[in-house]
């Protein structure tokens, strides 16, 4: 290619440069209106599921042995949409929240979805509670840290009801989806503790409470946690 002399290159310099800039303006537009226009937005909730798809994997009432039922009023989720998450532990957990059906709320990390009922026996007043929830990215595994630094600070609390100490220990706990972790809580005034395990299966926390049966509600709680992370793979399945 010939190239053109200095004094040349400046005068077409000088003489193309307003049609230059006028036709970069142009281009500089027209790439950035199309770069908006075909540039993906990234979904932070793709793939998970919603509180009504959770839903679905909770246990179904023929699960539960005769003389138990849904309580209407503790049976939630967070239907088809999704909020924000949020993370705020406690630098002292409150221990009591372990007494509770919700007591995965101990760890201070919420979820973008949600699905739970309780189902008690009203002869006997055993109860066994059932929930899932969904966080995004890793954050499963860190509800599961969280958990265990939470029951570390807390080896014990105050029963409300019967004004005696309630005893504390946890361990992880094999064979319930990628991790787990199994807490028991015992009272001597108690007629039988109870048993709360939270399990990690991919992006969601399934946490059961159970004092049924007569070995702090253990049995129970192992097997309806087994239940509920079967029937979170299928519905990741089919979503």
């Amino acid at each position: 290619m010939r190239h053109p002399s200095r004094a040349t290159k400046a005068l077409l310099v000088a003489a193309a440069l307003p049609l230059a800039l006028t036709a970069c303006a142009s281009a500089t537009g027209t790439s950035s209106s199309s770069a908006t226009a075909t540039k993906p937005s990234k979904d932070p909730d793709a793939g998970l599921l919603t509180g009504a798809q959770l839903k679905k994997a909770l246990a179904p009432a023929s699960f539960f042995a005769t003389g138990f039922a849904v309580d209407p009023k503790a049976a939630r989720d967070s239907g088809t949409t999704y909020t924000a998450p949020s993370s705020s532990p406690a630098a002292k957990p409150d221990c009591t929240l372990l007494g509770g059906t919700s007591w995965i709320a101990i760890t201070g990390d919420e979820g973008v979805s949600f699905a739970q009922n309780d189902y008690v026996n009203k002869d006997t007043s055993e109860d066994i509670a059932q929930e899932i929830d969904t966080y995004r990215g890793t954050t499963a595994a860190t509800v599961l840290a969280d958990l265990k630094k939470a029951v570390a600070a807390c080896p014990g609390y105050t029963d409300s009801d019967t004004h005696t100490k309630v005893k504390i220990t946890g361990a992880d706990t094999a064979g319930l989806g990628d991790a787990a972790y199994t807490i028991t809580l015992t009272n001597s005034a108690w007629q039988n503790g109870s048993t709360l395990i939270a399990a990690q299966s991919g992006t969601d926390v399934v946490t059961v409470m159970s004092t049924d049966g007569h070995d702090n509600g253990a049995a129970t709680a192992k097997k309806l946690t087994a239940r509920i992370v079967t029937s979170l793979k299928g519905e990741h399945a089919h979503a």
